[in-house]
């Protein structure tokens, strides 16, 4: 009759090898997962801007001032747009054009958008109207549109 004697060392010491290489894995592609989405926090803002810039640039030719003191609030009259990863969102005038931009935090985000920037640019050609991204977040945390 055969005794069952179990597993090995060497048997023992590869499966366990074996995890810690695919937990490595799952470790880094979750890291990547966190700070995508919280990047997407800026674009979200921003999406709730663009439209309200657009229809004040129509009516008035220029580009608002989020809280400026001749009185030009956005949507829902607040003077700071923010959220949990993202500091604040100014409209700028550059060179004609108005510009979104999204300033991320440095406590709460992940380490490698801590102070990014995602910016928005407008684009008003013949009655149309684009919005250009541009970020200086690694491009490996971008949406495919922002690259």
């Amino acid at each position: 009759m055969k005794h069952s004697r179990g597993f090995t060392l060497i048997e023992l010491m590869t499966v366990v090898a074996v995890i810690a290489i695919l937990a490595s894995l799952a470790i880094t592609a979750y890291a990547r997962s966190i700070a995508k989405s919280q990047l997407s926090e800026a674009f979200t803002l921003a999406d709730g801007l663009k439209s309200d810039v657009t229809t004040y640039y129509n009516q008035n030719g220029s580009c608002p001032i989020i809280g400026s003191a001749s009185g030009v609030d956005l949507a829902s009259n607040t003077t700071s747009y923010s959220g949990l990863y993202v500091t604040s969102t100014d409209v700028n005038t550059v060179g004609g054009s108005c510009v979104i931009t999204a300033h991320m935090r440095n406590n709460t985000v992940s380490e490698q958008l801590r102070g990014t920037q995602v910016a928005f640019t407008m684009n008003s050609a013949g009655g149309s109207t684009q919005w250009v991204c541009s970020s200086d977040a690694p491009v490996m945390y971008l949406p495919q549109t922002c690259q």
